[in-house]
């Protein structure tokens, strides 16, 4: 990489939160690269603060037309009126009928619908003024509609947008502004024309940033919330939350949604006779073995001391069987005695055990990982009690 490049990436990331990870900078570019928790709490907090915004601006919106109906002639000020009120109904309906789900694609569609009113809005009162012959005081007044285009972009800055959404929000406004000097062509003044357009450019540049700083302190502060501060993955609380979600999503599309409950066999032993440090190390390694192996779309939490979960979606029980048994037979670690470390695994999944809610498929694997641990250790248990496990799994190390 080049040094002037480089070092305009080192300056550029000084502007964003230290605790901000290296690996954790493409995050800021595009929403794709985003954990399924994040988008969550991203959706959510866009949706409120669109919801925020929409009062303001159906509270605020109509006022103005005591303004439009002292300095504005009739029909201008009635017009103006008018489309005030449609604005307003509009912002209000969006606060109404708007609610966060954690949903990004709703919160996309939320932050398009709000931005989309007074844009319009602005197009329309930007040609109904322009259609009048005004005295110079209404004149002066009327400038004050040309700054609508500007408080949006400005407007921008309060959510935790990545680089590219913030684009795509900004570059509709910039195109609104050209499409308001299309429709007013003959009567332009060129010269405050390009140099308005040259400060929405500048503000919505300043936006960018701010949006991208908004969701490195997003991406920051749910990682620390989220993750097991030992091992790095995530933590049991937003693990249950993970799982919820899977469900739902699993129910939507009728698919299928595997749980696997791991527990290190003998990991007490580890701690008394070579010290909680040497126990961290064996749980560090575990997890780096199963995040090096599993698939991308597999999510892996702690569950508590050596107990974890791996959440397999659109995985049925046979192939989440043959997953389980690639990582085993691969390795899943070492014990500080050069032995290998085993686990005892429960398997469940959502259509084949006919669980109804994820609590229960959860108690489903727990319980099998019991059975797995009282009979013998070292095995993976994925069938209803007093049935045998599938002939690939009777091997040595499996049930």
């Amino acid at each position: 990489m080049p040094k002037p490049f480089d070092l305009l990436i080192r300056r550029l990331a000084s502007l964003l939160p230290n605790e901000l990870k290296a690996v954790e900078f493409p995050q800021l570019l595009l929403p794709n690269r985003h954990s399924l928790l994040l988008s969550q709490r991203r959706a959510t907090m866009i949706v409120n603060r669109v919801r925020l915004f929409a009062f303001l601006f159906a509270l605020l919106t109509p006022l103005w037309s005591v303004i439009d109906l002292i300095v504005f002639d009739y029909p201008l000020w009635s017009s103006l009126a008018v489309s005030r009120l449609l604005a307003s109904m509009a912002f209000a309906s969006l606060l109404v009928f708007y609610r966060p789900n954690g949903n990004l694609l709703d919160a996309y569609r939320a932050i398009a619908i709000l931005f989309f009113i007074p844009t319009v809005f602005y197009v329309v009162s930007h040609t109904l003024i322009t259609g009048h012959q005004l005295e110079p005081f209404s004149a002066a007044v009327a400038t004050g509609y040309a700054f609508l285009p500007f408080v949006l972009m400005a407007g921008l800055a309060i959510f935790p947008l990545t680089l590219a959404e913030n684009l795509v929000l900004a570059s509709t406004l910039l195109l609104a502004q050209g499409l308001a000097g299309f429709l007013n062509w003959p009567v332009l003044n060129w010269p405050s024309y390009a140099g308005g357009y040259w400060l929405l450019v500048l503000i919505a540049g300043v936006t960018a940033l701010a949006c991208m700083s908004q969701l490195a302190f997003m991406i920051a502060l749910v990682r620390q919330a989220i993750r097991d501060p030992l091992t790095g993955i995530l933590s049991r609380g937003s693990g249950t939350e993970i799982l919820h979600l899977l469900w739902s999503n699993a129910e939507q599309n009728n698919g299928c949604l595997a749980l696997a409950f791991f527990d290190i066999d003998h990991f007490k032993a580890i701690n008394d006779t070579y010290g909680h440090e040497a126990g961290d190390r064996v749980l560090q390694a575990f997890t780096n073995n199963l995040q090096t192996r599993m698939r991308g779309s597999d999510t892996l939490l702690r569950w508590g001391g050596e107990e974890f979960l791996l959440v397999m979606p659109n995985t049925d029980m046979n192939q989440a069987r043959r997953a389980l048994q690639r990582l085993t037979e691969s390795g899943l670690g070492v014990r500080p005695d050069g032995t290998r470390l085993t686990a005892s695994i429960g398997l469940s999944e959502r259509c084949a055990d006919r669980v109804a809610s994820p609590t229960a498929l959860l108690e489903l694997a727990d319980h099998r990982m019991y059975r797995a641990k009282t009979g013998g250790r070292d095995q993976i248990c994925s069938t209803p009690d007093g049935q045998p496990e599938p002939e690939s799994c009777a091997q040595r190390a499996y049930c």
